[in-house]
Parts: C-alpha cells; sequence; structure tokens
C-alpha cells in the first residue's frame, strides 16, 4: 500500500474494517508496545494504559478475539499478547498516525546529504548511514546505473571471429566489450556497423538505442546486409540489462542482528543479507520502487525478497525532476521498527536523493 497520501497529521485514520472502536485501541496499545520494548503485552498492563475505561476482563475478552482473528499470538506460554504480521499490516495501513516532517527535521536531512566536497557515491553512503542512524535498522540506498546519452560506438577488429565494441557516452565514460564474429566477416561490416549505429545516436541513451535499431531490424530498413546486422545486434546485446540494477548501498546490518536470539533466526538473517548483495534482488527492489507513487511498506513475506524472518522493509521510490525513477531508498529492520517515525523520513529522503541522481 502506498502511503505517501497518508502523510498528513491532520487526517486521523480510520477505524480498519472489522474492527470495533475497543478491538482497535487494544490492538493499537499492543502493537505500540511492542514497537517500543518488543515485550508481550498483558490484560493488567493494558488496562493502565487505555484511555478506555476497561476491565482486565474486557480486554482478555477482546484480545482472545482478536487472537482467533489471527491479528494476535501468545509467545510460548506467555499471558500477554504480541501483534502477527498480519496484526501489523492492519495497524500499519488503518490505525498509524504519522505526518510531514518539521523544517528543522528536513533541514538536518539535507545537510547531511549535501554534495559540497563529496562524490555522489560517498553521498549515498552517507544517506543509508543516515537512514540507519535514524530508524534503529539498515538504511538501503539502490542506485541504477544512469543510461544517459550515448556519443559514439565504434567496432574494433581484434583477431579472426573477435572485434572490440567501444562505447563513449556523453559525459565521456569509455566501456569497451569483446563479441564473437561471424566467420567470413570482412573488415568493412565493422564500419559500416558503426557509421549505421552514429548516424542512429542523435541523443539517444542505450536503450532506446536499442529499440529503434531492433524496430530497424525487424523492417529490414538498416540497407545492410545479414552478417553486419547480425555484429549490430551481438553488439548492443553485450550490455544487454546489464547494469540496470547499479549499485546497493546498505549500511547498518548488524542492527538486524540486535534483537535476534535463536540461530535459526539468525541463519534468515546472514540469508537475507547474501539475497541483498544479488541482481535479481536489485531488480526486484527497482521494481517494487516503480510499482508505487509513495512509500511502501512490506512485513514479513510480502515484499517477496526475503521469507518470513522477522523483518519490515519500507522503501520509497526516488525520483528525478521529470518524474522518472532513478533509484530506490529504505529501510530493512526487525518488524517492530518505528514505522510512525521512519515512514516521513523515508519519504523526504527519497525526494531528496531523487534531486540528487537526476
Amino acid at each position: 500500500m502506498d502511503h505517501r497520501s497518508k502523510l498528513n497529521p491532520k487526517q486521523p485514520p480510520r477505524l480498519p474494517p472489522g474492527l470495533d472502536v475497543r478491538s482497535a485501541a487494544v490492538l493499537r496499545e499492543i502493537v505500540e508496545q511492542y514497537v517500543e520494548t518488543g515485550e508481550p503485552v498483558g490484560s493488567r498492563t493494558l488496562s493502565r494504559l487505555l484511555p478506555l475505561n476497561l476491565s482486565p476482563a474486557t480486554i482478555r475478552n477482546v484480545m482472545a478475539d482478536l487472537t482467533d482473528a489471527g491479528l494476535l499470538f501468545a509467545p510460548h506460554t506467555s499471558a500477554g499478547r504480541l501483534p502477527t504480521d498480519r496484526g501489523l499490516r492492519l495497524f500499519v495501513d488503518g490505525l498509524l498516525q504519522f505526518g510531514e516532517l518539521s523544517e528543522d527535521e528536513r533541514s538536518t536531512i539535507n545537510v547531511a546529504l549535501a554534495q559540497s566536497g563529496r562524490s555522489l557515491q560517498e553521498t549515498l553512503a552517507q544517506a543509508s548511514s543516515m537512514l540507519s542512524g535514524l530508524s534503529a535498522a539498515a538504511g538501503l540506498v539502490l542506485a541504477p546505473k544512469g543510461e544517459g546519452p550515448v556519443k559514439h560506438i565504434e567496432f574494433v577488429p581484434l583477431s579472426p571471429g573477435r572485434a572490440l565494441v567501444v562505447l563513449v557516452s556523453a559525459d565521456g565514460q569509455v566501456e569497451n566489450r569483446i563479441i564473437e564474429t561471424p566467420p567470413g566477416l570482412p573488415p568493412s561490416a565493422l564500419q559500416q556497423a558503426s557509421n549505421y549505429l552514429n548516424a542512429q545516436l542523435s541523443g539517444l541513451s542505450l536503450a532506446e538505442l536499442r529499440q529503434r535499431v531492433a524496430l530497424d531490424l525487424s523492417a529490414d530498413r538498416t540497407a545492410l546486409d545479414a552478417l553486419t546486422n547480425s555484429v549490430i545486434e551481438a553488439g548492443l546485446a553485450t550490455w544487454g540489462s546489464e547494469g540496470r540494477a547499479g549499485s546497493l548501498i546498505l549500511r547498518g546490518q548488524g542492527r538486524l542482528l540486535a534483537d535476534v536470539d535463536q540461530l535459526e533466526k539468525l541463519g534468515a538473517i546472514q540469508a537475507l543479507f547474501e539475497r541483498l548483495e544479488t541482481e535479481e534482488t536489485m531488480l526486484r527492489l527497482l521494481d517494487l520502487a516503480e510499482t508505487s507513487d509513495g512509500v511502501r511498506i512490506f512485513i514479513g513475506a510480502e515484499s517477496g525478497l526475503f521469507g518470513s524472518a522477522g523483518v519490515s522493509m519500507i522503501v520509497a521510490p526516488a525520483r528525478n525532476t521529470q518524474d522518472r525513477i532513478v533509484g530506490a531508498i529504505g529501510v530493512i529492520g526487525p518488524t517492530r521498527i518505528n514505522y510512525g517515525k521512519i515512514i516521513p523520513v523515508v519519504d523526504y529522503t527519497a525526494r531528496v536523493i531523487g534531486r540528487l541522481l537526476g
């Protein structure tokens, strides 16, 4: 669920479907105590905390109903209750109150991410560390490789059956790839391939160039022979979708281990660290960001990135001034992360980073 539309302190949360006022109050208080302490909450404690005048016996009945509904559970033999992932989801979607950051808080983030004297990579690392410090969780910043305009492409013969593809971007970066060439390919074909691609560039990114060339090849509009066409396809394919995921900067991983007291959970968190470093996971993070307008919250296994390892992820897309998604910002932490505090921070940081990456 996107939460940017809810970043308004003047809008009180609406009562979730299926909950009356008493049930909602009990669920909210249990979740808030869980976020603060991580400990099960009993009926006597709730009777002192709730603004409603409810007896412990009445609260026990409400807790029993919430447990039957799958929103609470009793850990081990404790008389207290903790929220399930489903209960947390209901709380986040319908009972959580949060608002915009204050001007001082915004200023703190802006100052922390000021780029003066730092490279963009150093600034992104600072953003990840800042999010980790503010959330007591792991901060993540995903910055995809920029696909700016391509300035020049050149095919250079190396040896029979091999050629070097040289790509020069508009900002002066040079990348090389080696490709296999068809048997019997004359050197003139490589020059023709270079001439054809450079004639198509005119400020296109590599992705846009691939799309244009694919249309030309499918319509047989290149006016080149089949061997030269195959070289063009092979040359562009060497980049393929490579680099789309860019780089993932993760800081504060140790915070995810703070509440881990079981070997099984420790193994799950370690597996999470390993998955976060894979290309597949970074692409999935981008996909999650691209399908949302604002902050998204994933509890347990909801994101599809990891199993139910007692973790939650809050992530937001970073958009540039043209409203194009250029990355993703977020935190990964225990399910008792302070959602109300962190959601506005992630939302605002994503906007700041979007401007930097743009």
